[in-house]
This record gives structure tokens, sequence and C-alpha cells, in this order.
């Protein structure tokens, strides 16, 4: 029988959206899938400042198998956790559960880990154990999309035919790695977008596919309107068209679908 999904430090089982995982995997240096073997409680001598209905504890965890990571980890995973209590003061049974562990290595400390955040813990599933480890695949890649934290610019172009024009949208990404979106407009035809990323436009590039990173980055990111002040042509009908353009694009891109608040991403 499947056991009862633990809420409060863990994404559950079942339900876990693409990018509640995703924003642990981009923390996260770190990713180990373990079963946890201990389970001990801190004295409240060592829990100052732990609000009442939260028990911190430290976990010890069997790792099965190291999902990301240089140089490799210990066979045995130790870590703090914090848990909510019920309503009886009582928390879960964490013994033999497995979960994928999210965080970094503790300098000096050979089989300590330290969290991503305090609920950074994913239960194990078929389908979370997918996710992730594609989200690792792409998140690993020398080229793979950086954090958005913004537009640097946008510009709009009308066409020779009524109805024609192309709209450039430029984004600000945390590693500074050039990011840029198109969107084409031409009489009778689909509007169509792409983002390409790299210094010139691809003219191949087409719009990322839902549940990839370069959609999680756009779609979990993106501002949710384009300022006039950054079209750079002050006509009001470029603006307008630059801006619908926008407003295309972030209804294709669709919600970002996180259940979750992030913390800062890199």
């Amino acid at each position: 029988a499947q056991t009862p999904a633990v809420a409060g430090f863990a994404l559950p089982s079942q339900g876990a959206t693409y990018s509640d995982i995703a924003d642990l995997v981009v923390l996260s240096p770190l990713i180990l899938d373990a079963t946890i073997r201990k389970v001990t409680k801190l004295p409240e001598t060592q829990t100052v400042g732990v609000p009442a209905d939260i028990q911190r504890v430290v976990i010890d965890a069997d790792v099965t198998s190291l999902i990301r990571g240089e140089r490799g980890f210990a066979a045995k995973a130790r870590f703090l956790l914090d848990v909510p209590k019920d309503a009886k003061g009582k928390i879960p049974k964490l013994q033999k559960r497995r979960y994928f562990l999210l965080g970094s290595k503790v300098a000096g400390n050979a089989g300590m880990l330290k969290l991503a955040r305090p609920d950074a813990l994913v239960e194990w599933s078929p389908e979370n154990d997918a996710t992730l480890r594609a989200i690792t695949r792409e998140a690993v890649e020398a080229d793979a999309p950086q954090a958005v934290s913004g537009i640097s610019g946008a510009f709009h172009t009308q066409g020779t035919v009524l109805g024609e024009g192309e709209t450039q949208i430029f984004l600000r990404t945390a590693g500074g790695q050039p990011i840029s979106i198109s969107v084409l407009s031409r009489p009778g035809q689909t509007k169509r977008w792409a983002v390409s990323t790299g210094d010139v436009i691809d003219e191949s590039a087409v719009a990322p596919t839902r549940n990839t990173l370069l959609w999680y980055r756009l779609a979990c990111s993106l501002p949710r309107s384009l300022d006039a002040r950054l079209v750079e042509s002050g006509e009001q009908r470029d603006i307008a068209n630059a801006q619908a353009d926008y407003r295309f694009v972030l209804d294709s891109l669709g919600p970002c679908g996180r259940n979750r608040p992030p913390l800062k991403t890199r």
C-alpha cells in the first residue's frame, strides 16, 4: 500500500509540478537518492528559535545513488530537517521512506548535507524520478539556460504590408547569457515566436516545449508585462505592437505551475 504524502518539508510523491522540482534542482549542486534510516530529535537546548509547531531532527540516510555532484558523496548522508508537528505534537514516521535530497556538501564534514532550502526534499516516485533526472540532465549542460532577471530592451519593426511585423525582446540573465525572443506576424498566417540563446538570432529557433528548462526559466521568471519605456521606438504604434506580442508570448508559455514560493535561484 502507498504511504500517505508528508507535507511541509517535501514535495509529495504525487502531484509535484515540473516547476516545483526545477526550483530545487537549479539551487542544488548535490542531489542524492536516499532512504531514511534514522531520525533523532534534537533537544530544546539545541533548537532555540525553532517555532513550537516544528520539530528539528537529525536525519541519517542510506544513499542509493548520486544524481548530481562533483567528486562523489559518501554512502551515508546526515542532515538537519525541520518537520511540522501534527495537532498532537507528533511528527510522521519517516524511517524507510525514500527521498531525493537536494543541497550541497558541508566543507570539511564528509557525509554531511546542507539542504538547499528547509523543504528541499522530493518524495520518490517514478514520476518524480523521471522529472528530476530530466531537469538535472539539462541543468548540467554547459549552455543550460540561466535564470532570467528581467528585460533589457525591445523593439518592433513594421513590415511592408499591413499586418506584417517583427518584435525582438532581449532578456537579462543571472550570468550574462544572451537570450532573446522574436515574434513574427504575417497576414493570413498564425503568429509565431521563438527563443535564441546566443549572441546571434538563430533563424531556426523555435518556441520552447513545455516542461523543459528553457520553458521554466521563461514561464516562471518573465515580468507580467512589457514596460513601454523598454521599447526602443518612442512611437505609440510600435510600443502597442511590441506589448501585444509580449502578451502573446506569455499566453503561449502558460502558467508557471509553481505551488511553493521560490527562493533565489542560480
